[in-house]
């Protein structure tokens, strides 16, 4: 089956649930978690074999923009999935599940380079715990997100619509650190499987993602000692978290958006 149609299921699907949690967030239909996770349960079914045949054409180490993104979002979907059956995040469904079908139907629209070699067991661990880090902390940006307007709303007492679905601030803050510790323990894998089975992490190709994975290590290691230690949270937490998912965001993503996208080059 051609990846366009897959692509496009896959997108109404995460559309169809994204809309769903939407509007039960603005209090418009009932809550239906078992419908949003069925119908992003669907959507990744379809977005799978796109992110399969993608990684089939690619390198092993730097997969280009397009099959990076897929591959990201559909593991960020299955996190998502996972973890909210044991922790209140369906929320975080109202960002990602939009971002992951845009990014399949840009994805099966661009060039895939060839595939140039396979991965050896430890360039492997440091790919998948590099891709699990950054899909928790995204998950955790989101749910950063819903904690600061939750915050702000309470600051205003705005006390219905959204802070009435929600669940309680101390627990949407313990979720937030609780993703955040997971991430951390991923993106240290990460950094240490990098330093010791990839060749040159100060290489050329892959200085400016280790310099920026280190600095997104840094900021989430302060957060999270600050708030042990001196008990930081609230926006505070939120503005932190939100800096070290945006410098990841560029160690993954931004000299592939400048060379592939802005220079056009592989």
């Amino acid at each position: 089956m051609q990846a366009l149609p897959l692509a496009i299921m896959a997108f109404i699907l995460y559309l169809g649930a994204a809309s769903w949690q939407g509007l039960t967030l603005l209090r418009r239909v009932p809550q239906r978690p078992a419908l949003v996770r069925a119908l992003g349960l669907l959507g990744l079914l379809f977005h799978l074999p796109v992110a399969v045949g993608l990684i089939d054409r690619s390198p092993g180490l730097m997969p280009g923009l397009s099959t990076s993104a897929v591959v990201l979002t559909a593991i960020m979907v299955l996190l998502l999935l996972s973890v909210s059956l044991a922790k209140p995040v369906l929320s975080v469904a109202v960002a990602l599940f939009p971002v992951s079908g845009l990014a399949l139907l840009l994805a099966v629209g661009l060039p895939s380079p060839e595939r140039t070699g396979g991965m050896t067991p430890g360039i492997a661990l440091h790919a998948v715990s590099s891709a699990l880090a950054f899909g928790i902390l995204f998950i955790a940006a989101c749910q950063a997100i819903l904690l600061g307007l939750q915050n702000q709303a309470l600051r205003h007492h705005h006390i219905r619509g959204m802070v009435q679905v929600l669940p309680p601030l101390a627990t949407m803050e313990r979720v937030l650190f609780e993703l955040i510790w997971a991430g951390m323990a991923l993106l240290t894998l990460s950094i240490l499987s990098g330093f010791v089975f990839v060749e040159s992490m100060f290489a050329q190709h892959l200085a400016h993602k280790t310099i920026l994975s280190l600095a997104a290590w840094v900021i989430f290691a302060i957060l999270l000692i600050s708030h042990h230690i001196l008990g930081w949270r609230g926006m505070r937490a939120v503005r932190w978290t939100l800096g070290g998912c945006a410098v990841l965001l560029l160690a993954y993503f931004g000299s592939k958006l400048v060379l592939e996208v802005i220079l056009n080059r592989t």
